[in-house]
């Protein structure tokens, strides 16, 4: 049985007349475009721990499957604004499972894609450890409700922003969580 023990997250924004490529050259930026990702559901597994992208990255090899929650945005419109995100909420007992949420947008700044991977990576958690809230009430309204609560331990956001390319070409945003054993 597989079950990641360690995570990381990372970010990055690629811009080429090619989609493909401009999505390839994100991945670089994020420093994982070498390895064949596998896109999995939104759980942050029990037990698992956060470790710096570099400290991650020496533990795989160029070419190995990875499992990832991946966010990602794209668009070959002058000016368009882009954003990809990447929310976590990770339970105080660390016995038990969290969220990972991906939100990707349009005419979005970064805080407010940031600002709301994060909520909705909260929101799924304290609705499955049974934590009564309004869901239309405000981010700090419902850190509060969690605070008192005493069920969440963090939350956080890794966020990529890009304004499109001036002369039409693809630019890409991404923001992943990496899973590993």
């Amino acid at each position: 049985m597989y079950v990641p023990k360690k995570l990381f997250f990372t970010a990055g924004v690629g811009t080429h007349r090619e989609k493909l490529t401009s999505f390839e050259l994100a991945l670089r930026d994020a420093k994982i475009a070498c390895y064949n990702l596998v896109r999995v559901s939104s759980i942050f597994p029990p037990h698992c721990v956060e470790i710096e992208v570099d400290e991650g990255l020496k533990e795989l090899e160029p070419g190995q499957i990875v499992h990832c929650v991946l966010s990602e945005s794209a668009t070959a419109e002058p000016n368009r604004l882009i954003a990809a995100s990447v929310g976590v909420a990770i339970p105080r007992d660390p016995s038990k499972f969290g969220y990972l949420s991906e939100h990707h947008s349009y005419g979005q700044t970064a805080k407010a894609s940031a600002d709301y991977s994060e909520d909705l990576a909260a929101e799924m958690l304290a609705t499955v450890l049974g934590v009564e809230f309004n869901p239309d009430s405000s981010w700090d309204e419902k850190r509060e409700i969690w605070r008192i609560a005493d069920v969440i331990y963090k939350t956080k956001e890794v966020t990529a922003s890009a304004v499109g390319h001036k002369d039409g070409h693809w630019t890409t945003v991404v923001a992943a969580s990496i899973l590993l054993p």
